[in-house]
């Protein structure tokens, strides 16, 4: 797909969100093997980052990041380790505060956040357990379903949903926090590093169910190809302090990255950090 396409294919999704919303939940689920039910409706405000800026000790992490997500809106957040990416989740989600500039969420906005660490997982309990609360019957936002069949679309089978958490591998605790989330009804999903240790046909449920989803999703990963299919905008936190904000894609923002920065986009660097002056 050309860059214009992706561009186009970005835009349509932003513009359809009403569309995503009100989308039959029969079909969906005859359709994809993941479900994300959509939550409340999404106001014009959804998250906003307004001149914001983060220190640790005298390195800054970044200053002067500016960006409003549309609703619909599909973000990859990208850049090296120690760029802040996780310190911006944790802005969002009011666990750490900007030490300048505002993040503001909107009033209708319904946050469901899975980070990097996926140690909540009750490790006495099995998978089925965990995932399902225990019932036979769960709620898919407005609708019922049967749990083990829910638990099913992520690739547990019947023997594998018996398993005790404290014995699975690190791609199936992946698995099972990714049904637990999605179950809860958000309408914004904040999602880091989803595909560690997911297998290729589960990875392409969750990009299938996110291209669907009617919500916003904000998705730290390093996995270009994943983003390329799904974002409609890129967070790119490029070092040196700066953080860049890009409507497209991945690789729209990387043929946008090489215009900006010359022959220097393509030499690989260390991140770096302006010192804080007070």
């Amino acid at each position: 797909m050309s860059p214009k396409g992706r561009q186009t294919k970005a835009k349509a999704r932003i513009n359809s969100y009403e569309t995503l919303l009100t989308q039959t939940y029969e079909k969906e689920v005859k359709d994809l093997e993941i479900y994300v039910p959509p939550g409340p409706r999404l106001g014009k405000v959804v998250i906003e980052a307004d001149n914001v800026s983060k220190a640790f000790g005298n390195r800054l992490l970044f200053e002067g990041m500016t960006f409003a997500l549309p609703a619909g809106g599909i973000v990859g957040v990208i850049g090296p380790n120690g760029a802040g990416k996780t310190t911006l989740f944790k802005m969002i989600t009011d666990s750490e505060k900007p030490d300048s500039g505002t993040i503001k969420i909107g009033d209708t906005v319904k946050l469901s956040y899975v980070d990097q660490e996926r140690d909540t997982l009750d490790p006495d309990k099995t998978i089925w357990e965990v995932i399902s609360g225990g019932i036979d019957i769960i709620k898919l936002g407005n609708r019922e379903i049967n749990s083990r069949a829910y638990v099913a679309r992520f690739n547990f089978s019947g023997s594998d949903q018996q398993k005790k958490v404290n014995l699975i591998s690190g791609g199936e605790r992946n698995r099972a926090h990714l049904a637990c989330m999605l179950k809860e009804g958000a309408n914004v999903l904040l999602l880091d590093e989803p595909t560690n240790d997911l297998d290729v046909n589960t990875m392409r449920a969750l990009e299938e169910a996110l291209e669907h989803f009617g919500g916003c999703a904000v998705i730290i990963t390093h996995d270009r190809w994943f983003l390329d299919r799904i974002a409609t905008h890129i967070l790119a936190f490029e070092g040196d302090s700066t953080v860049v904000w890009f409507e497209g894609n991945y690789s729209d923002y990387e043929a946008d990255r090489k215009k900006r920065l010359g022959k220097a986009a393509d030499q690989p660097h260390r991140i770096k950090y302006r010192h804080l002056t007070r």
